[in-house]
């Protein structure tokens, strides 16, 4: 019974493990006090990132395993954690939304690109603008920096061609006065 049960957890911290790894970023949460309706809707709120809770001391191990550091003090408490496959300021805007709705959520930290980051990095992360308003910005200051270099590839032309047709007239009328 007991290498089931060791089979069991190593199964778990395998699993966790590998979540780890293939995450954009993991945000670790406290969840005391949360119903389960609220938890659904926290899950259904995150998007591109999966809700799960874990025992400490089997994600503590899977981080561990995962080369993870910095984060033996965030494993305290009731520990949930968001593994964010999509866009992380997605994810990170829903958790502090979610936060702010229902303070029993603390955001305690977690990871971004292999380093561990505190829960006001997250904040800070939640802060920025979704990476599709990001790459919209970057193309319409595109469109405007290539508007503006037609122009202004335009402007000596144009000049040239009203330079010509004023001599042009000024030919002409001086023909018509001789």
């Amino acid at each position: 019974m007991a290498d089931k049960i060791r089979a069991d957890k190593a199964g778990s911290v395998a699993e966790l493990t590998e979540r780890f790894r293939e995450s954009n970023a993991t945000v670790l949460t406290e969840y005391r006090g949360l119903t389960v309706k609220q938890l659904t809707e926290l899950r259904r709120s995150l998007g591109g990132a999966e809700y799960t809770v874990a025992k400490n001391t089997l994600a503590k191990r899977a981080a561990t395993d995962a080369g993870l550091t910095g984060l033996d003090a965030l494993f305290t408490g009731p520990t949930a954690l968001a593994f964010v496959s999509g866009d992380v300021v997605e994810a990170a805007k829903g958790l502090k939304e979610f936060a702010k709705a229902n303070p029993l959520l603390v955001i305690k930290g977690g990871v971004f690109e292999g380093k561990a980051i505190t829960a006001a990095e997250v904040a800070k992360l939640a802060d920025l603008e979704s990476r599709e308003v990001l790459l919209a910005k970057l193309a319409g200051a595109m469109k405007a920096s290539m508007s503006n270099a037609a122009a202004l590839f335009q402007a000596p032309l144009a000049q040239a061609v009203r330079t010509v047709a004023a001599l042009q007239d000024k030919r002409e009328k001086e023909g018509a006065d001789a």
